[in-house]
């Protein structure tokens, strides 16, 4: 039997044996693992194309793993001076390279990251990205050790160098762009208000012309009852100096005093009427005239007007076998602008002339007004030859005439379209088909 200090021993013995194997299987396992990491670390910065590197501020060496061989600044995997490494930063970067690097010493920074540029071996500026950190310090903040990685960023650097001047390329260019589109503009805009003046001056002008006419027509109109008149009363004059010389004579008689007084009768009722028809005219031609001339607003029984307006284009009409009728009914007040209707109607009567009616002998206008709530409807008809879809859709577009060439203007239902929604406030529609005649139905407020 084993002595029971023998048994204690070789309990002892075996105890020590398997702690001590124990320990070298951990270290073992450690040093594995450290060789696996290491490994890893390798291959993770093979992979990267990255450089480690460690710094020992207090002995001033940088040590180097997986080294970025073509840089000058890693030509040695050890450097026992690693402050005169900033001296292979560019000038250019230099001070933000010291600036950065200070701060973290001083903790005010958590990480080390910079951009600089460095040497390589062929004497190139190459683009190279620190990061790091202090890993260990004094008990008062001094920085003692520093770990970080390098990075070549050249080829990356340099697309964002280029993408930045293409960024500012573009941005001139779009300035310049810009700054050409506003001279156009503002050069559209100067074009457009002349144009606006010019047609301005054109609307007058076409106005001034349609007055113009209105007067020729008026004045040769009044012409006829004038001259009848004149005649008429010439003739009693005749008549009454012949009749006085009788009496002197003493040679009247009953029967020649009966013809004087049948002459005189029919002289003195045919002067009248002449007159009366040339004052009619004075009258509306006065009122018509006023009323194109100025844009003012006024209460008007709308079918008398219309008869004023009928009259005064009454010239126009004789020149040719067309009639016109005109149905509104009495007492239809409204309180608008005179002007603007006259316009719109001689506008349409001479549309109609000029191309409704351009290769027919007996056309027909009627013109009718009534009231619907708080509108004005006037209608306006001829049976004329009639638009096709194409002309009616463009019939209010200024300058447009199918008569280039020959005296039109383009401007009179472009006129009449401005004066129906402008000044009226009201709207204007055309209906028309080839061989159909034409429809222009206007509605505008029956008082203000």
């Amino acid at each position: 039997m084993i002595p029971a200090w023998i048994a204690v021993v070789l309990l002892l013995v075996a105890t020590v044996i398997g702690l001590w194997t124990g320990r070298q299987r951990e270290r073992a396992r450690q040093a594995a693992d450290h060789e696996h990491s290491s490994l890893r670390l390798k291959l993770v910065l093979w992979s990267t194309g990255d450089e480690l590197w460690e710094m020992d501020l207090a002995a001033d060496t940088l040590s180097r793993s997986n080294p970025l061989k073509h840089l000058q600044a890693s030509s040695h995997d050890l450097v026992t001076r690693a402050s005169a490494m900033r001296a292979l930063v560019h000038p250019d970067d230099r001070d933000a390279f010291n600036e950065a690097m200070v701060l973290h010493f001083k903790g005010d920074t958590e990480y080390f990251d910079i951009s600089y540029r460095a040497p390589d071996l062929a004497g190139s500026w190459r683009w190279l990205r620190s990061r790091g950190r202090v890993v260990e310090r004094q008990a008062d903040g001094q920085a003692l050790r520093m770990v970080g990685t390098t990075s070549d960023v050249t080829e990356f650097k340099n697309h964002e160098l280029e993408l930045d001047e293409l960024n500012h390329e573009l941005e001139s260019r779009v300035e310049q762009r810009t700054e050409a589109l506003d001279r156009s503009n503002r050069e559209l805009q100067d074009a457009i208000v002349e144009l606006q003046q010019a047609q301005d001056q054109l609307v007058h002008s076409e106005k001034m012309a349609a007055l113009g006419g209105l007067v020729a027509g008026v004045a040769h109109e009044i012409n006829t009852p004038l001259g009848i008149g004149v005649t008429a009363a010439s003739h009693l004059d005749q008549e009454t100096r012949r009749l006085a010389q009788q009496i002197e004579d003493g040679s009247l008689t009953r029967e020649a005093l009966g013809q004087f007084r049948q002459m005189a009768t029919e002289s003195a009722q045919l002067i009248l009427r002449n007159l009366m028809r040339a004052d009619k005219l004075v009258r509306s031609f006065k009122q018509v005239a006023v009323d194109q001339s100025s844009e003012e607003r006024r209460r008007i029984d709308l079918g008398v007007y219309l008869q004023e307006v009928q009259t005064s284009l009454l010239p126009a009409m004789k020149k040719s076998t067309h009639r016109m009728e005109v149905e509104c009914p009495t007492a239809l007040v409204v309180d608008t602008y005179p002007g603007a209707i006259y316009q719109i109607v001689a506008n349409l009567v001479m549309n109609s002339l000029l191309h409704g009616f351009r290769d027919r002998q007996d056309g027909l206008i009627t013109l009718t007004a009534s009231r619907e709530g708080d509108e004005i409807l006037m209608v306006y008809r001829d049976n004329g030859v009639g638009m096709d879809e194409e002309t009616c859709r463009r019939v209010f577009e200024p300058f447009f005439t199918t008569r280039r060439g020959e005296g039109g203007s383009g401007l009179g239902m472009h006129i009449v379209w401005n004066l129906a929604t402008s000044l009226l406030g009201g709207g204007l529609q055309c209906e028309s088909a080839p061989g159909k005649g034409v429809r222009f139905e206007l509605r505008f407020p029956a008082a203000a």
